[in-house]
């Protein structure tokens, strides 16, 4: 298993990862995480490294508040739509791209960051513990990271109630490539794991769509938009709800 490449769907990555109603619950979600982080810094102009950030959509919105972001992405054509929003933006020489995978940010980089983002990454790579772990490196001993990926124990519960029993029996085998599917879903508990043995602990944990794609009807978010973001805010820090989210979205930092 190599890396995942979003170049090949660059432009139907940009149309859905935000534009559908769960990417737009995803995006209000986790905003108010990294406001939250931007809040607990306290610094008028943070250091911000968004690894494997895609076009840079998160980037750019703390860009626009003064901060400076370097965007690292292995997808070329992913940060040529970032290029393409920034010209001519009055924040655009707040943000650095650079086109390389994680692991190479050393060939590139000097220095630590105040707040790495780290979104929807490690479910695509081929060995997600030692890119984590290179990637802490980067992390002030003061700095916060952001972290969601994918739960594999909300999959499972979302495949158990949708009647795929012989599929989760099976060990839900991956049969075929959707392409916006991960391709490595990950146990919450092995994720602590890593940050434990890297020390690191947890500052709060968020579920992301903890409601939404459990619905029956998908009428419900059609209609009734507003009110479903209201009530996936409110629940995405309780249990048992927070262990539910399609995403887990964990505010890092270092133990001590």
């Amino acid at each position: 298993m190599n890396d995942h490449n979003f170049d090949p769907i660059a432009e139907k990555f940009v149309k859905n990862i935000y534009g559908s109603d769960k990417g737009k619950i995803r995006k209000e979600v986790v905003w108010r995480e990294l406001q939250d982080c931007i809040k607990r810094l306290n610094k008028p102009c943070l250091r911000i490294l968004d690894a494997g950030g895609g076009f840079g959509f998160f980037s750019q919105k703390m860009a626009a508040l003064g901060h400076q972001v370097v965007l690292c992405d292995i997808s070329g054509e992913l940060l040529k739509v970032a290029k393409t929003q920034l010209d001519g933006q009055p924040y655009q020489q707040n943000v650095t791209l650079l086109h390389c995978p994680i692991q190479s940010l050393s060939e590139h980089v000097t220095g630590q960051f105040d707040l790495i983002l780290n979104h929807a990454v490690l479910e695509w790579l081929a060995d997600p513990q030692a890119t984590l772990t290179s990637l802490l490196q980067w992390l002030k001993d003061d700095g916060l990271m952001s972290l969601m990926f994918y739960n594999k124990e909300a999959q499972r519960f979302f495949n158990l109630v949708s009647g795929n029993l012989n599929f989760v029996e099976l060990g839900m085998p991956r049969k075929k490539v959707v392409r916006l599917s991960p391709t490595n879903p990950l146990y919450e508990r092995d994720v602590l794991n890593w940050l434990k043995q890297a020390r690191m602990m947890t500052v709060q944990k968020t579920g992301v769509r903890v409601i939404h794609d459990y619905m029956k009807s998908p009428d419900v978010a059609e209609n009734s938009f507003e009110q479903l973001l209201k009530m996936e805010m409110n629940y995405c820090h309780q249990e048992p709800y927070a262990s539910l989210g399609r995403y887990t979205h964990l505010t890092l930092k270092r133990e001590g």
